[in-house]
């Protein structure tokens, strides 16, 4: 007959804690007293060997360091960019505002060395020969003259307009339309000027009025605006070339002087 060896109270309890410590390690069931101690070494070793390494908490911390470092670093590369960035608006601003002042004087200064020399500008006076005190011609030259000495410019560009087409050839021709362009002047119709005293030019190269009429189309260019001022020096410098010799010339110098190369 077999006998029954009860394990004590005690013992039992221990076993089963056993089993349940090392639940987390086997697959199934629960181990022997030697297998349970093999497993507590292992678990010791590795614990030990873990101690040698890196402590990751550590290297988190060192991690958000260096992300505070390169936060910061960003926020002053910004600021010093915004401040760039007003420095070169400002810069722009007063560069802006510089040329606008000059173009504004260049203007003032075209426009003052115009109204002197239209002070300048009077009409050649004209000596008909006795035998033409009483011709056509000579009587419709003088009335045209007449308006613009009384400053009448629409009469004055009407007058001319008809001399030059009833009298093409007449020795007066280039003083006419020179004065007729003088009248779209004096009227402000600054761009018929340019294009009438061009005409002077452009007709008769060798008359008395070409140097004259050149450089009053410059005058005309200047009236316009600093939208012509490089045209306007083109004119002048013109003048210098062609006519070198005149007081135009001297005049056209001074212009150039005045307004800058550009």
């Amino acid at each position: 007959m077999s006998r029954v060896v009860r394990q004590p109270a005690g013992r039992r309890f221990r076993l089963a804690g056993v089993c349940l410590a090392v639940a987390p390690f086997v697959l199934a069931g629960c181990v022997t007293q030697g297998e349970f101690r093999k497993l507590e070494e292992r678990v010791i070793d590795s614990h030990r060997a873990g101690e040698g390494g890196p402590d990751p908490f550590e290297r988190i911390a060192a991690l958000s360091t260096e992300v505070e470092a390169l936060q910061a670093e960003q926020r002053r590369l910004q600021g010093e960019l915004e401040v760039a960035r007003k420095t070169a608006d400002d810069a722009l601003a007063e560069a802006r505002k510089a040329r606008e002042t000059l173009a504004a004087q260049s203007a003032a200064a075209g426009a003052a060395a115009a109204a002197a020399v239209e002070g300048r500008d009077t009409p050649e006076p004209i000596v008909p020969d006795e035998d033409d005190t009483s011709s056509a011609e000579v009587v419709a030259y003088q009335e045209a003259l007449a308006a613009w000495r009384s400053e009448d410019h629409k009469a004055c560009v009407d007058l001319f307009r008809k001399f030059l087409q009833t009298y093409p050839s007449s020795v007066y021709a280039d003083d006419g339309a020179y004065w007729m362009a003088d009248c779209h002047f004096k009227q402000g119709d600054y761009r018929v000027a340019v294009l009438r005293f061009n005409d002077v030019v452009r007709v008769y190269p060798n008359g008395n009025k070409a140097a004259d009429a050149l450089y009053r189309q410059g005058e005309s260019l200047l009236k316009l605006g600093p939208g012509f001022f490089d045209a306007a020096r083109t004119v002048f410098k013109q003048v210098l070339e062609d006519y070198p010799d005149s007081d135009r010339a001297r005049e056209a110098k001074e212009r150039l002087e005045a307004i800058g190369t550009g």
